[in-house]
């Protein structure tokens, strides 16, 4: 059991590393709803009219729309992080559990982190045509993916 606890601990270098990586996707999250607020007020875009009120001088200039191209385009990034982010925060910390290769982990937990900004960056705020989106899509998954069965592989070992 000692050895279980101190995995969770920032003497270990791959804990570490999760920690660190982890508090950047989820401040990533966190600031995706602020780009969805900034799109929304550069847009002059409301999504209900309490909110026109906010600003008296624009709210004669601005309008209700829940199917603006743009912003949701934003709304789609940040709910694909929603799904996608909880997934590797959880799969993460049980892969921190299962004692990894210290240079392995910490390679997947800042590609993952890389891959996840990538593909914000291509799909909400400097938009590129497709596959670059769907590859970072997928290298996120496969990494996802290489932590599950490293887990696995040494829960089958006990």
């Amino acid at each position: 059991m000692a050895q279980l606890s101190s995995s969770f601990t920032m003497e270990n270098p791959v804990f570490e590393c999760y920690a660190f990586y982890s508090s950047i996707l989820i401040l990533k999250m966190i600031l995706m709803s602020f780009l969805t607020i900034i799109q929304r007020m550069k847009k002059k875009v409301f999504i209900s009219p309490e909110d026109l009120t906010l600003n008296p001088i624009k709210a004669s200039t601005g309008e209700v729309l829940y199917d603006d191209p743009d912003i949701e385009r934003v709304r789609r990034a940040h709910l694909n992080d929603l799904e996608n982010i909880p997934i590797f925060l959880i799969t993460g910390l049980l892969f921190v559990a299962s004692r990894p290769a210290e240079m392995l982990a910490m390679n997947l937990f800042r590609l993952y982190t890389l891959v996840r900004i990538i593909h914000t960056s291509v799909y909400a705020i400097y938009v590129v045509p497709q596959p670059t989106r769907a590859i970072m899509f997928i290298i996120g998954v496969i990494i996802n993916i290489i932590m599950i069965i490293c887990i696995l592989i040494k829960m089958h070992q006990f």
